[in-house]
C-alpha cells in the first residue's frame, strides 16, 4: 500500500544521538603476588551465593568475592517484572492490609518477588510492568472504543505503582531519567520506572502515553500479543489467550507508528521491541527501505527476549535482527521465561516451538546471554526475567533473590567481571542516556505531535438543547 509523508519521515533523520557513555573504571585487584607474599589470602563468601562452593580464584579474589563487587558496584536491572498484574490478580492491588503486608514485608510471598528477596539478591532496579491484556476479538479491531477500557485499567496499575512508591520508597520510587536513576542506586535505592505492555494500552492516544509518561512510564512495548494502530506483534492471543503466530498485518509499523516512535523519541521514552513482529524489529531499528524512513533516532531495546538461534521462537531475537541490535548500540534483555528459553522447533512451519523442559535452567540463561555476546558484544545484551509474569522458572533461579547464583555461573565460564556489570544494568542505562540525549536536542526543535480529535458533541451525548 502508497505511505504518505510521515511526520517521522520529515524529523526521524534530523538528529543522530551523539551522546557517549562514560566507561566505569574498575578498581585496580590488589597482586596476586603480593598476597601470597603476605599470606593474606581472601576467604571466600561463600554465604553471598547461596549453595555456591569455593571457586578457583582469579587475581587473588574468588569467584564469590567477584560476584559481591560487580554487584556492589553495578546496578542489577531487571528489564521487565510482572508484579503489579500479579498484585492485581491475587490481592485486587489491595496493600494495606496484612494479608499483603506480612509476607511482602517480611517474606514467604506468593511467586517471585518480596521485600527480602529483593535485598538478598541484591536487586538495584527494575522496570515495573503496568500490563494489560489485549482486548478480545479477531485482533483487528483498532477502534478507540475497544481499548476505552484497557486506558481505565492500565491507570489503576500506574495508581497501584504510585501507592507502592510511597509505602516503599526505597523499591518503588520512579526515577525521572538516566541521570536519576543512577543516583538512585548511589544512594541505596532501587531504579524503579514502570513501563507499559503494548500500544493498546493507550487507546490510539498520544495524549495518553504523554500522561502516561508523568506517571513514571519510561517505556512501552509497542506490542503485546495483538496487533495494534501503529504495530505489528509476533503472536496474536487464541482462545483463552493462548498465544498463537500472528499474520501479519501492517508489515511492520504503521503510518502512525513511525509518527508514534519519533514522538516517543522526542519524549524520552524508550521503544521496546520485545513481542514484536521480526519486520515491526526490522522497521524500528533501522527502517525498512519505504520513504525517507530510517527508524526511530533513539535506540530501542528489547526488555525480555531472548536468541532465537537458542530457542527458536517467534518472541526471540534472530541472529540477522542481532546484528542490527548492535549497529543502533541497542540491548536485547534476556528472558527467564522457560518457553523462550528451552524449546524445539514445532512439527510445521506454522506452529509455535515446542517447550523442552531438560534444558529449563540456570545455564541455558547463560546460553542465551553468552550467544548474544559472543555473537554482537557483551555491550548488546542484559537480562529482562518476566518474574511475576511467568507461571513456571528454570531451575536455578526460581525467583529474584537468586540473582547472585546467575552472576556466579557466567563468571565461572569466562564472562568478564566488567562485562558481567555491563549485563546486570550498565548497558540499559547507556540506552536510557542516549534515549535521553536524543529527547533534550529533539524537544529544542519539535513540538509535541497532537492527536486529530473528534467534536466531543459527536462522541458524547450529555443531553443539552
Amino acid at each position: 500500500m502508497g505511505l504518505a509523508t510521515t511526520a517521522s519521515e520529515k524529523h526521524g533523520s534530523a538528529l543522530l544521538p551523539d551522546a557517549r557513555p562514560r566507561r566505569r573504571v574498575e578498581r585496580p585487584a590488589v597482586a596476586l603476588l603480593l598476597l601470597l607474599a603476605l599470606g593474606l589470602w581472601l576467604s571466600p563468601l561463600s554465604s553471598f551465593v547461596p549453595g555456591t562452593r569455593r571457586q578457583q580464584c582469579q587475581h587473588g579474589r574468588t569467584v564469590e568475592q567477584r560476584v559481591a563487587d560487580v554487584l556492589r558496584e553495578n546496578p542489577l536491572i531487571d528489564g521487565h517484572n510482572d508484579l503489579l498484574i500479579f498484585l492485581r490478580g491475587r490481592y485486587q492491588n489491595h496493600i494495606y492490609d496484612s494479608e499483603f503486608k506480612d509476607k511482602f514485608e517480611n517474606g514467604g510471598f506468593p511467586q517471585h518477588v518480596d521485600l527480602p528477596r529483593l535485598d538478598q539478591g541484591k536487586q538495584g532496579g527494575a522496570f515495573w510492568s503496568a500490563f494489560m491484556p489485549c482486548p478480545a476479538g479477531n485482533g483487528t479491531d483498532f477502534s478507540d472504543e475497544n481499548y476505552s477500557q484497557i486506558v481505565r485499567l492500565t491507570l489503576d496499575q500506574l495508581d497501584l505503582f504510585q501507592r507502592l512508591g510511597q509505602s516503599y520508597p526505597k523499591y518503588f520510587t520512579p526515577s525521572s531519567d538516566s541521570a536519576e536513576a543512577l543516583q538512585a542506586f548511589e544512594n541505596g535505592r532501587l531504579i524503579s520506572p514502570a513501563a507499559i505492555e503494548g500500544l493498546h494500552q493507550i487507546g490510539n492516544s498520544l495524549s495518553t502515553l504523554r500522561l502516561y509518561y508523568q506517571l513514571g512510564v519510561r517505556y512501552a512495548t509497542l506490542t503485546w500479543n495483538c496487533h495494534n494502530k501503529y504495530a505489528d506483534a509476533a503472536l496474536e492471543s487464541g482462545p483463552n489467550f493462548q498465544p498463537v503466530l500472528a499474520t501479519p498485518f501492517w508489515h511492520g509499523l504503521s503510518p502512525a507508528g513511525r509518527d508514534l516512535v519519533t514522538e516517543m523519541n522526542r519524549m524520552g521514552m524508550l521503544v521496546d521491541l520485545a513481542h514484536v513482529s521480526a519486520e515491526t524489529m526490522k522497521d524500528v531499528l533501522v527502517g525498512n527501505g519505504k520513504g525517507n524512513w530510517t527508524g526511530s533516532v533513539a535506540p530501542p531495546i528489547f526488555s525480555h527476549s531472548s536468541a532465537y538461534a537458542i530457542c527458536p521462537h517467534p518472541r526471540n531475537v534472530p541472529d540477522e535482527i542481532l546484528q542490527l541490535v548492535k549497529q543502533r548500540n541497542s540491548v536485547v534483555m534476556v528472558n527467564f521465561s522457560p518457553d523462550f528459553i528451552s524449546c524445539v522447533p514445532g512439527k510445521t512451519p506454522s506452529d509455535l516451538p515446542d517447550f523442552y523442559p531438560p534444558n529449563s535452567t540456570l545455564n541455558q540463561v547463560v546460553r542465551h546471554i553468552r550467544h548474544i555476546g559472543e555473537l554482537i558484544g557483551y555491550d548488546h545484551v542484559g537480562i529482562g526475567t518476566d518474574y511475576d509474569g511467568i507461571e513456571s522458572t528454570p531451575k536455578g533461579l526460581e525467583d529474584v533473590s537468586k540473582f547472585p547464583d546467575l552472576v556466579a555461573e557466567l563468571l565461572r565460564q569466562g564472562v568478564s567481571d566488567q562485562d558481567v556489570g555491563k549485563i546486570m544494568g550498565r548497558n540499559v542505562l547507556r540506552v536510557w542516556q542516549e534515549a535521553d540525549a536524543v529527547a533534550a536536542k529533539l524537544q529544542a526543535h519539535m513540538v509535541p505531535l497532537e492527536d486529530d480529535l473528534k467534536n466531543p458533541w459527536e462522541v458524547v451525548q450529555l443531553g443539552f438543547t
